[in-house]
């Protein structure tokens, strides 16, 4: 094994792979990592290398290895009190708590929102205070909080609000429960203006007058900031002597669980805090302890521990599915429910919206991928349709975001209005270029953060709209592609595709945007088999040439260049293979296996 630092550029791509079949080159991510087929075989000290090499191309430390190959909670967590306003907030949020206040959490509708909100009603009923909750309707009140709705529940008894995962941008709705005279506070994580709304306290990273130390955490989703705040209470109460023989303090970690679905759901940046929240809440998930998450694992047919994809791919959409296309509140009620049988019925009910969900996605998405051809000289993607459910078109924005490797706006219409809904590739900040569109007149409203955002327009905007972000974006989106590579962490032969491996790269997890998962190369193989299994995946079977072989499977990408490569025109050829190694564990023995993504030719 050898380990270099990082070349200058310029230097030779891997394997000599200057443009693979999806014209890429291949580039270490950091020093290289080449395994030959017996290494793994070797002393248990490889393990560890092959872990801080993983670790060092993730932009730690030499010094700081030890602390993130074991991410907690206490290694990780900040003092809350570095965060503007976090003091006032508690401190207010605990006069509530000792007066038996009635209190209100206001949420967002997706999977951050429900569980910023479930962390905070939880918390609360575990501190003797019940609080209720208010989700807006997506399609009826739209995104973050309205004037209207906080005077309603200021008109029912509310005393204090605590709105999570909106409200940064409130200025109009927070200026009359100002005027309602209610309390609120905001706990959110999107971009801010300089000018703030009222409020009793707004606690968000992402503030401009952010401390250096708190601006660091501006990576946590809505519910990592929530969850500052629960431990930002709890010490005050503890410091007014509120715990004794009657009053046990609350366990803030068995709240974990919750951290992590929110932050994975809402593709928060997995390094630092983050990556500690979910690594140790996946330890909460496994034991099924909350009664709504175990029935909604059980609707996910989730059998096993759920693993970081987990969270993105099976549950977070179950959570998503009620406030897409059906009622908003399920959510919350699912993840703070203490009724088995409610939890199931809900669960089931989420289940079948989220199969109604991937319906109304297909057309959306369909439909999108029909506009792409006359934009393909635009730097963002900027697509629109009548009739189109906005409940879905965040994930139609992703997918083509991903299908054209460009930013991409989608924006559902009707007569009045268009509700739009954006995704970014890494290197262009999205939000702060919708935020500048509003503040130019261009939209009704608007907001977001880097990698996400959405927006409110008057169709008859839409041009002036998509030349905007193409004039102001276009050189940063330019810059983005042409450093686009396939960057890769280890090279070895189909031999060393093996279980251990597999364990040993995964001691580096969990992985997600921000602390990317192992990319390897494999080869020279030969493909023995290829076809096309389900709608459009690409199976193979390649083997070495020592007969080794290990199956790979490349999904969504059956019209592309590599799969028809693949397939029609491999015979007598030699391969590289470049993608993500995972375990199948269907069989009697469990067996590595592929996750493909890119191939070039090895001769």
């Amino acid at each position: 094994m050898a380990t270099n630092p990082l070349p200058p550029p310029g230097f030779a791509p891997v394997l000599g792979v200057a443009s693979s079949l999806s014209g890429k080159a291949w580039r270490w991510r950091g020093g290289n990592m080449e395994l030959g087929e017996d290494h793994l075989a070797g002393p248990h000290g490889l393990d560890r290398t092959i872990l801080d090499q993983l670790l060092l191309t993730r932009g730690v430390a030499e010094d700081d290895l030890a602390r993130h190959a074991q991410p907690t909670i206490r290694g990780f967590l900040p003092d809350p009190s570095v965060f503007q306003d976090m003091d006032t907030a508690a401190e207010r949020l605990a006069r509530s708590v000792m007066a038996g206040e009635r209190v209100t959490i206001y949420g967002d509708y997706d999977v951050d929102g429900a569980t910023s909100a479930a962390l905070l009603v939880e918390l609360l009923r575990q501190l003797g205070l019940e609080a209720g909750y208010y989700i807006p309707d997506r399609l009826l009140e739209g995104y973050g909080p309205s004037g209207e709705a906080l005077v309603r529940l200021a008109e029912s008894g509310s005393q204090l609000i605590v709105t999570v995962d909106c409200g940064a941008m409130a200025h109009e709705a927070l200026g009359m429960a100002r005027d309602a005279g209610v309390d609120v506070i905001v706990v959110d994580h999107h971009k801010c203006s300089p000018e703030l709304p009222l409020a009793t306290a707004l606690v968000n990273p992402n503030r401009l007058d952010e401390s250096d130390l708190g601006a660091a955490h501006g990576h946590l989703a809505a519910v990592g900031v929530a969850f500052l705040l629960g431990v930002a209470l709890v010490r005050n109460l503890r410091g007014q002597g509120w715990f004794g023989d009657h009053r046990r303090e609350p366990d803030l970690m068995g709240l974990l669980d919750l951290v992590a679905l929110g932050t994975v759901a809402d593709v928060a940046a997995l390094h630092g805090l983050n990556r500690a929240f979910v690594a140790q809440g996946l330890k909460v998930l496994a034991r099924r302890d909350r009664i709504g998450m175990a029935a909604l694992m059980d609707a996910s047919r989730l059998t096993r521990a759920p693993q970081c994809s987990d969270l993105g791919f099976a549950l977070g959409p179950g959570i998503n599915a009620g406030g897409r296309i059906g009622e908003s509140t399920l959510g919350v009620r699912l993840l703070t429910t203490t009724d088995p049988e409610e939890a199931r019925a809900i669960a089931a009910q989420l289940s079948q919206l989220n199969e109604e969900r991937r319906a109304i996605e297909a057309e959306v998405q369909e439909a999108a991928e029909a506009q792409l051809a006359g934009q393909h000289n635009m730097a963002v993607q900027v697509i629109a349709g009548h009739g189109w459910h906005p409940g879905v078109i965040g994930i139609v924005a992703g997918r083509i975001k991903e299908k054209t490797g460009k930013p991409a706006v989608v924006i559902a219409l009707d007569e009045a209005q268009g509700k739009g809904s954006g995704r970014s590739i890494s290197g262009v900040d999205l939000g702060a270029a919708i935020i500048a569109a509003r503040e130019a007149g261009l939209l009704v409203a608007g907001g977001g953060h880097a990698m996400a955002a959405g927006l409110t327009i008057d169709p008859a905007r839409l041009g002036d709209f998509a030349g905007f972000l193409d004039e102001r974006l276009a050189r940063d989106v330019d810059r983005a592609r042409a450093g686009a590579a396939m960057l890769l962490d280890l090279a070895l032969a189909p031999g060393g595709l093996t279980p251990e491996l597999v364990e040993t790269l995964e001691a580096g997890g969990p992985y997600g945007v921000g602390w990317p998962a192992p990319r390897i190369a494999v080869g020279p193989v030969r493909i023995v088999k290829a076809d096309i299994v389900g709608k459009d995946h690409l199976r193979i079977v390649a083997a070495g040439n020592d007969g080794r072989s290990f199956k790979a499977i490349a999904f969504r990408a059956a019209e592309s260049e590599m799969a028809q490569t693949l397939l029609h025109r491999s015979q007598g050829r030699r391969f590289h293979l470049a993608g993500r190694v995972k375990l199948d564990d269907w069989g009697n023995r469990p067996a590595a296996e592929l996750h493909l993504e890119d191939a070039a030719f090895a001769d």
